[in-house]
């Protein structure tokens, strides 16, 4: 099992900027992709960004230019620097890992942290 702890999350006015992290804790799996997925009220989880072990980047078009995915693997640590919050990112965001043992591939979620986003 992964456990992961997300944390940074809270209220902020449009235009300004939060920076969220998440620790995966130590485990037999090997965590090859983490990332961050947000949730709205009423609507489906979505993809915000995904980094994998080596670096490599995806980010959902709406975050493009405003956030950045970035990792320590040392640490099993996921940071989310997210700039120029709009209302619209108001929502719980869940860190995500990847992982895998052997054969065996397994996802994994934090519990969520709440960001909003108003004046």
């Amino acid at each position: 099992q992964v456990q992961l702890v997300e944390s940074g999350g809270g209220l902020v006015q449009p235009g300004g900027s939060l920076r969220l992290s998440c620790v995966a804790s130590q485990s037999d799996f090997s965590i090859i992709v983490m990332g961050w997925y947000h949730q709205a009220p009423g609507k489906q989880r979505e993809l915000v960004a995904t980094i994998t072990r080596s670096g490599a980047t995806n980010y959902a078009d709406s975050v493009k230019g405003r956030f950045t995915i970035s990792r320590d693997n040392a640490k099993n640590t996921v940071y989310l620097q997210m700039n120029s919050l709009k209302p619209d990112d108001t929502a719980v965001y869940y860190c995500n890992a990847v992982g895998v043992e052997g054969i065996y591939r397994r996802t994994f979620w934090g519990q969520g942290t709440q960001v909003t986003v108003s004046s």
